[in-house]
């Protein structure tokens, strides 16, 4: 009994290292919000050389598309919904997106920063 105890307990272990190495390895998250048609926030900035996870939540009653041809990137988002992408590994530079149904004020920008020596 006491073995068994031993080899639950070195199992329990094993999976929470597995875990953790599995969520330090995720990549890190911004949220986006897009209302009456705007980004919020609209601009934002990353780690470069880093994938990034983007939640997109459409609180509009109207489909949008995040669009960047600098990210080369299309995603559609539901009325109401919310998706999940990523973005990069990018390069330190500057990347603009827009709505694309409504590019007049859907618009926004992610800085990549590389980091400091």
């Amino acid at each position: 009994m006491r073995a068994d105890l031993k080899r639950i307990a070195a199992a329990i272990a094993a999976i929470a290292i597995v875990g953790g190495a599995a969520r330090a390895d995720a990549p890190a998250g911004v949220t986006l919000t897009l209302k009456n048609h705007r980004f919020t926030p609209a601009t934002f900035t990353v780690a470069a050389g880093q994938k990034v996870r983007v939640t997109l939540i459409n609180q509009d009653p109207a489909t949008e598309e995040f669009d960047s041809h600098d990210l080369r990137l299309e995603e559609v988002v539901t009325p109401m919904g919310r998706i999940s992408f990523d973005i990069g590994p990018l390069q330190a530079g500057q990347y603009s997106f827009t709505g694309e149904f409504h590019a007049g004020t859907a618009q926004g920008r992610v800085t990549a920063v590389a980091a400091s020596r």
